[in-house]
C-alpha cells in the first residue's frame, strides 16, 4: 500500500550548500524556523510567514567558524545560541557568554576566546556538546564540558547538563552527565521544564538522558544506553528511539521512560525492489512524528545503495507498517520532524527544503 504526501511548500537554502551546513528545521508548538550555518553567519528563515512570496531571514554573525561546534536559534529569532569548543554564547551583538572547559580532551586550559586556539589543528577536531532552547524561550539547556567559568576547582572537566538563563546566560541548574562524549544532540520537549539529550561515545554505548527542570533545582535520570533519541509526540506522553545498529524504533512512554511497542526494521520492512541479495534493511536516524497516532520513519540510508529511498508511515498504538510514502517529486535523504503534522526532507543538491504532510484522502 502506498500512501500520498502533498507538498506543502519548498524553501530555499539561504546559505550556498558548498560552503555551509545543510539545512534544518528547529520547531516549537505553533512556530517553525528554518537555521543554516556558514563559517560567518547563521540565518533564520520563519517558515510560516512569507512576505511578496519570500520567508523572511534573520542573520547572526558566527563567533567562530562551523567546524568548531554546533548552533540553534531562539523561537523568536531574537537571537542565535552557539555551543563551541571553549563557551556558549548568545549573539547578535554577543549578549553574553558562558565559559567551559575545552572540548579538546587534552587541554586543561579555560580558554576565554577563539583566538586562543583558532589556528590549532589540535583543536580542530576537538569533541563538542549542544545546546537547545525551551519551547518558552526562558531557558537554554547546554551539553558543556567543566568547569564553567567562575567554578573555583579549574581541573574538574565533568560533563555537565547546564541549564541557563536565555536572557543573560546565568546557570540555573546543573548536572554531572557522567559521559565521555564525542557529540551530543538535545531533543526539546513541548513542556519546557523537560529536555532529552542523546549523547555519543564513540565506539562506548551512548546513553540517552532525559532532564527535568522544577524552576529550582535540575535532575537528570538515564533512560537507555546504546539508543539514540529521535522524536517526542505532540501531546509530549511519547518518545521514539533507535538503537545504534538502527535495528528497531522504540516507543517509550515518558512518564516512566517504559518501552511500550517496538518495530524491526527487518522484519516489518520489505526488501528494496532494486535488491537483489540478502541485505540486511535498517532504519535512519532520523524520525518524526506526524501526530499521536503516526509517524514517518525512513530506510534511506541503506537504501542508498539502490538509488532510491523510502519512507513509510507507521501505526504508533500498533507500531506497524501502514504503507510507503509515494512524493510527487525525487525523494532524498531521511524524513526529518518539523512539527504541526509535517515532516521535511532535504534535495539531493542541499539547495532546498521540503515540507510534506499526508494527502487528504477522497
Amino acid at each position: 500500500m502506498t500512501i500520498a504526501a502533498r507538498l506543502v511548500t519548498t524553501i530555499a537554502a539561504p546559505l550556498d550548500p558548498e560552503s555551509a551546513e545543510a539545512p534544518r528545521v528547529l520547531y516549537w508548538p505553533n512556530r517553525r524556523v528554518l537555521v543554516q550555518r556558514g563559517d560567518t553567519e547563521v540565518v533564520a528563515v520563519d517558515m510560516d510567514v512569507l512576505h511578496a512570496g519570500r520567508a523572511p531571514e534573520v542573520r547572526f554573525p558566527a563567533p567562530w567558524s562551523r567546524h568548531f561546534g554546533s548552533v540553534t536559534v531562539s523561537p523568536e529569532r531574537d537571537a542565535a545560541l552557539f555551543a563551541g569548543v571553549h563557551a556558549v554564547g548568545a549573539t547578535g551583538a554577543t549578549r553574553w557568554e558562558v565559559q567551559h572547559g575545552c572540548w579538546d580532551g587534552s587541554c586543561l586550559l579555560l580558554h576565554l576566546s577563539f583566538d586562543e586556539y583558532a589556528h590549532d589543528k589540535d583543536h580542530l577536531y576537538a569533541d563538542s556538546g549542544s545546546v537547545a532552547i525551551s519551547a518558552d524561550g526562558r531557558v537554554a539547556w547546554a551539553h558543556v564540558r567543566g568547569p564553567l567559568g567562575g567554578d573555583g576547582d579549574p581541573e574538574d572537566d565533568q560533563e555537565l547538563w547546564v541549564v541557563l538563563d536565555a536572557t543573560d546566560g546565568r546557570a540555573l541548574g546543573r548536572v554531572n552527565t557522567m559521559t565521555v562524549a564525542s557529540s551530543s544532540e538535545h531533543t526539546p520537549h513541548p513542556d519546557p521544564a523537560q529536555m532529552g539529550l542523546s549523547v555519543g561515545e564513540g565506539e562506548e554505548g551512548p546513553p540517552v538522558l532525559w532532564g527535568r527542570w522544577d524552576g529550582q533545582q535540575l535532575t537528570a535520570e538515564r533512560i537507555g544506553i546504546e539508543r539514540i533519541l529521535l522524536a517526542v509526540s505532540p501531546s509530549g506522553r511519547h518518545f521514539l528511539t533507535v538503537d545504534i545498529g538502527q535495528r528497531s524504533l522504540s516507543l517509550h512512554e515518558v512518564a516512566n521512560h517504559s518501552v511500550l511497542r517496538e518495530l524491526d526494521a527487518q522484519d516489518s520492512v520489505p526488501a528494496h525492489p532494486r535488491s537483489t541479495s540478502a541485505d540486511r534493511v535498517y532504519w535512519d536516524y532520523d524520525a518524526a512524528f506526524i501526530d499521536e497516532d503516526t509517524l514517518v520513519a525512513g530506510t534511506s540510508e541503506c537504501d542508498a545503495r539502490y538509488g532510491t529511498a523510502r519512507h513509510w508511515l507507521i501505526d504508533v498504538h500498533a507500531m506497524t507498517l501502514r504503507g510507503e510514502i509515494s512524493y510527487p517529486v525525487p525523494l532524498s535523504g531521511p524524513a526529518r520532524a518539523a512539527g504541526g503534522g509535517t515532516w521535511y526532507t532535504i534535495s539531493e543538491d542541499g539547495t532546498s527544503v521540503h515540507l510534506w504532510e499526508l494527502a487528504k484522502e477522497n
